[in-house]
């Protein structure tokens, strides 16, 4: 009977420890982002987790952007997690994870939609009028891409290209988006024409930056997955396939 009894009070004893374990893992967790907002002011924590290293916590930031640092946060440490037992990098895994973009949250009326056979696969890109590597995607293996529905978000890098934002202007005003975009970008000709209408540029300037875009061209699957810089045609045909 005796131990009947203690082996019920053990019983409802380890559910306890687990729930303070928890309760304590959480605390140290919320410890350490407030310790690292502190002395990081200028960074948006987006999540703190425990890592396999005992003392280490990665740190995610807006920006699909992961850090290490230890509990009193006195040592950052910047570069790639890897298993070395599997040769996997957890860093690339996350940052993977938290580039993931849900594609019903893109405002895809803010894009020049242009459709290419049946349509079937999806791919947005935030590019920029006057990008060489946007011109280079353009003309080079996007150029033979088939079934897809293309969304171009425009999003000139002013502080790069100082006259992408009155190009972009003068493209999304023109008669016909898609006709414009692609004389310009494919066969160079000269844009014309006024830049003075109602524009979805702010919109998508504060959705890359919340995004986390900071170069062209960066292309989002329909699946979510977001890449940056000019993809080879195979490149972009396993990433349309995945979806």
């Amino acid at each position: 009977m005796k131990k009947t009894v203690f082996c019920l009070a053990l019983a409802g004893l380890i559910p306890a420890l687990m729930s303070c374990s928890a309760n304590a893992d959480n605390d140290a967790l919320a410890a350490v982002k407030k310790t690292f907002q502190q002395k990081f002011s200028d960074r948006q924590v987006l999540g703190v987790r425990l890592t396999p290293v005992k003392g280490l916590y990665e740190i995610d930031m807006q920006g699909a952007q992961v850090v290490y640092v230890d509990q009193k946060v006195d040592y950052v440490f910047v570069g790639d997690m890897v298993e070395v037992k599997t040769g996997k990098s957890r860093t690339e895994a996350r940052v993977a994870e938290l580039s993931q973009v849900p594609w019903n949250a893109l405002p895809l009326n803010d894009a020049i939609k242009e459709v290419r056979g049946n349509g079937a696969r999806k791919l947005a890109i935030f590019t920029d009028p006057d990008c060489p590597f946007c011109r280079q995607l353009e003309q080079g293996s996007l150029a033979a891409i088939d079934n897809v529905t293309i969304y171009t978000f425009l999003y000139p890098l002013t502080q790069l290209h100082p006259d992408a934002m009155h190009k972009a202007r003068q493209i999304w005003c023109a008669p016909d988006r898609l006709q414009a975009w692609t004389a310009y970008m494919h066969d160079g000709k000269a844009l014309s024409g006024a830049d003075n209408c109602d524009t979805p540029l702010e919109r998508i300037h504060d959705l890359g930056e919340k995004l986390g875009i900071d170069g062209t061209p960066t292309l989002i699957f329909g699946n979510g997955h977001l890449v940056a810089g000019v993809l080879a045609q195979d490149q972009l045909e396993s990433g349309l396939n995945a979806q």
